[in-house]
Parts: structure tokens; C-alpha cells; sequence
């Protein structure tokens, strides 16, 4: 079980998580948990490493160690009922926080920020969360152990953060963790491992989901479960429409398209581990618990939903490469990709016409400007004519496994986009055929997503 940084935002909500997951181990269950920091404490941390790196200031980050201490000192008074128990993980937590203090001032001095430093820094969130909950487990009779990732035995290559798990780390959790199941709850740290050197990695975006997938791999469990703030996956996101609910079952392969496309329940690296061992993954929710969530499961047989769910990715650019010379000139989509991919552009969806004579982008908004830069410089001899952009778009996705081999779909969708008054700026839909995505105006993609959910029969109770 990985419970996420709103389900562990303050002491009061680790004890309703030790709570919880005592009522689940009372009931027959064996259960690691994996914990996230607290709310907001991640950012924290590495803001005030940035700014230490920039300004020197150690007065700041001596406040910023106070106002920590004194947040931290403050949940494991709320989450744990016995004072011994207190003052053991205050004492944790004191020498803990030493720690990132040096590191920090360290910082200042150097004025430098590593992409190791960022690691070592950002890993405290965890390691600050998890003594607490672990102590509010022992203070409601429940034995309880906490490791960092590394301790647990998630060994991982040296790509400071965004680290992959080496497969030694299989055999490694499996040996460490597993002998503690009959005796209590291990608590692990989630998103932080360690290579080879013992130095401190980071999983990147997802990593407490990516850590729980890992253990729950190496532990060959039943079924992980991520506890989150939402009631599962939703058909798409209940701010555009109130009447969204719950997917009881969805595929591996639809979860990630999900993923791909914005929906951010789930990452797409986060579960590749329960992937490739064919475990279940439930997606829950921390404070309606009765609530049976979201199953994802590897089986992917046609529903009778064709249409799972609708979901839309803002802060995107189109980018637009025409040109009569693109006709017949064998490469030229290779080298506008590679030209890209050195520039650090992260491509979110790509359409070409049969033509040839044109190539249709969609890049991170962020992404924008050095990806126009790099195609130009790269396609100074004329085989480019234009080069064009916008930015005020969005992209739909249209997600569900019972859209393959369906005819109709594609009509549907854009029959109904079409009645609504909503233009259609670019389509990509793969092979796969789980998915078809689309371009729309920034004004018109809350329309889109609202026909869509309609058309498809969403709202309804399945």
C-alpha cells in the first residue's frame, strides 16, 4: 500500500493511515506500506536548495530548518499516543534534520546544485515522513520498522533523478522485507533508492507509485494499491465534469494511455514493475476507504464501455513543418525527431499527411520556443519552407481498449465535436487503436471533453 502527500499531509492523517492499515492486517492481510513526504515539503526542499545555491543566504535556510522541525515535530505528536514512542522519533527526526541542515549550508558555501545534491536533498521529505508513521503504528500495537529505498534494497543505475531499478533489487526487497510480513507493517520510503556506491538516487515524477510497484514485484503480492485523494480513475477530470465518476475496472494498457494523456492518477513508469509480473494495481481513495476504486488488471477484453474515459493535457504547442521540398526527401522526419530529441523537446503527438508536404507537432508549452530555434537551424538549406506555431491549443484523448475493431468510433467522436460547433485542429490516433487524440483551440477543449463524456455515455453507471 503506497499512500501519496495529501493521504500523509499532516500527523492526524498518518494516524487515520496507521489506523487504516491495522484494520487491513486485523482482517488477514500482509501489508508493506510506502509513504510519501508530507504536502508540499518536496517543493520546499528544493526551492530552498535552489536558493541556496543562488544567494548564500544561511539565515533562510536556518528559518527553513526551523519552520521544518517544527511541522515535523508537530505530526509525530498528533500521529502517535505514547510519549516514549514521541521522543525515540523526535530524536530521529532531530538527527535527520542535522543532516539536511549541513547539506544545505553546505549548498550555500559552494553555490552549487548538483543533480546529486537535488537528489540527496529531495530524498528528506520521505525520510522525514516515514519514522512518523512507522511510530504511530507501533503506538497502536502494531510492530512497525521503517527503511529508506536503499535500506529496503532499491538499488538503481546513476541517473540522478529519473534512476531505473537494477534487477538485483528484486531479490534484495524480496530477502529484506519479506521476513518482516508475520511480524508487523515494514514502512518504506517511497521515490528514493541508492546505486551501487550507497549514494542517495531519486525515481523521478511517480516515484512513490514506481517504489510500491517495485516492492509489490519483488514481494509477488496479490495487489498493490495506491491510495490517493480521488475514488479511482475517473472517466475525465470532474472540474470540467461535475458528473465524472469512477472506472471499476480498466486495463494496464488504457491506465497508461490515461497517463500519456494527461490524467495524473497514475504514471506510466510507476506500474511498468506490475506490468511485467501481471500484478493487479488499485487505485484508492485515502478518506472514503469503502469505496472499491479503480482495478487495474493486465486482461484486456472488450467491454461494453467502447469508450472508457476522456481526458485533455493543457500547456501544450502545435508546431507546423511544411514545405514543397519535404515531398520525396527520403530522412526528413528522422532528422526533424533527432533534432528535437537533442534538444531536450519532449514530443507529446505527431500527424503527417500523405502528401508529405507537411509534418504536425505537439510539444510541451515550456518546450516551444527552443524547439522552433533547433528545427530552423537545423533546415537552413530549403528543404523546410514554414515553420509555424501556436500556442493556444489543448489536446483531447479519446481512451478505451473496446475502440479496437470497432467501426464507428472515430465517427462518433468527430460527428459529435462537429454538431457542438468545436474545430478540430490535428489528429493522431495509433495503431493500437486505443486511442483517438486530437487538437482543439484552448477555448474549445472543456466543450470537447464535456460532448465527448456525453456522447460515450460516461456519467452513467456501469
Amino acid at each position: 500500500m503506497k499512500f501519496g502527500g495529501t493521504s500523509v499531509g499532516d500527523g492526524k492523517r498518518m494516524k487515520h493511515v496507521a489506523e487504516l492499515s491495522k484494520k487491513y492486517r486485523d482482517d488477514g492481510n500482509e501489508i508493506v506500506l510506502v509513504t510519501s513526504a508530507f504536502s508540499g515539503v518536496t517543493d520546499a526542499l528544493l526551492k530552498n536548495a535552489k536558493e541556496a545555491s543562488e544567494t548564500g543566504k544561511t539565515p533562510v535556510i536556518k528559518e527553513f530548518i526551523a519552520d521544518l522541525t517544527k511541522q515535523h515535530h508537530q505530526a509525530a505528536h498528533d500521529a502517535i499516543n505514547e510519549n516514549g514512542i514521541v521522543e525515540k522519533v523526535t530524536r530521529e527526526l532531530d538527527a535527520r534534520i542535522e543532516e539536511l541542515e549541513k547539506a544545505l549550508i553546505g549548498i550555500c558555501y559552494i553555490g552549487e546544485l548538483t543533480q546529486r545534491s537535488i537528489d540527496y536533498i529531495s530524498s528528506y521529505g520521505e525520510r522525514l515522513a516515514a519514522p512518523i508513521l512507522c511510530g504511530s503504528l507501533n503506538s497502536i500495537g502494531v510492530s512497525s520498522h521503517s527503511f529508506t529505498g536503499g535500506e529496503a534494497g532499491i538499488i538503481t543505475n546513476d541517473d540522478y533523478g529519473n534512476a531505473k531499478p537494477l534487477e538485483i533489487t528484486y531479490s534484495l526487497v524480496k530477502e529484506r522485507i519479506e521476513p518482516l510480513l508475520n511480524e508487523g507493517i515494514p514502512v518504506v520510503c517511497g521515490f528514493i533508492g541508492e546505486n551501487e556506491a550507497g549514494i542517495i538516487t531519486t525515481l523521478g515524477r511517480g516515484g512513490s507509485d514506481f517504489t510500491a510497484s517495485i516492492i509489490g514485484a519483488a514481494l509477488k503480492a496479490d495487489e498493490i494499491w495506491l491510495w490517493k485523494e480521488v475514488d479511482g480513475i475517473l472517466t475525465t477530470d470532474p472540474h470540467i465534469v461535475p458528473e465524472a465518476r469512477s472506472i471499476p475496472v480498466i486495463s494496464y494498457i488504457e491506465a497508461m494511455e490515461l497517463s500519456y494523456f494527461g490524467a495524473k492518477v497514475l504514471h506510466p513508469k510507476a506500474i511498468e514493475p506490475a506490468i511485467r509480473h501481471g500484478i493487479p494495481v488499485r487505485v484508492k481513495n485515502t478518506f472514503h476507504p469503502d469505496v472499491p476504486g479503480t482495478l487495474v488488471v493486465k486482461d484486456e477484453k472488450k467491454s461494453r464501455d467502447i469508450v472508457k474515459a476522456v481526458t485533455v493535457i493543457t500547456k501544450v504547442a502545435l508546431i507546423n513543418i511544411s514545405g514543397a521540398g519535404m515531398v520525396g526527401t527520403i530522412g526528413v522526419a528522422a532528422r526533424v525527431f533527432t533534432t528535437l530529441a537533442n534538444a531536450g523537446v519532449n514530443i507529446v503527438m505527431i500527424s503527417q499527411g500523405s502528401s508529405e508536404a507537411n509534418i504536425s507537432l505537439v510539444v510541451d508549452e515550456a518546450h516551444l520556443d527552443k524547439a522552433v530555434k533547433a528545427i530552423k537551424a537545423e533546415f537552413k538549406n530549403g528543404i523546410i519552407k514554414e515553420v509555424t506555431h501556436d500556442r493556444n491549443i489543448s489536446v483531447v484523448a479519446v481512451v478505451g481498449a473496446g475502440m479496437a475493431n470497432t467501426p464507428g468510433v472515430a465517427g462518433r467522436v468527430f460527428g459529435a465535436l462537429g454538431k457542438a460547433g468545436v474545430n478540430v485542429i490535428m489528429i493522431s490516433q495509433g495503431s493500437s487503436q486505443h486511442n483517438i487524440s486530437f487538437a482543439v483551440s484552448e477555448d474549445g477543449a472543456k466543450k470537447a471533453v464535456q460532448v465527448l463524456h456525453k456522447e460515450f455515455g460516461l456519467e452513467r453507471e456501469k
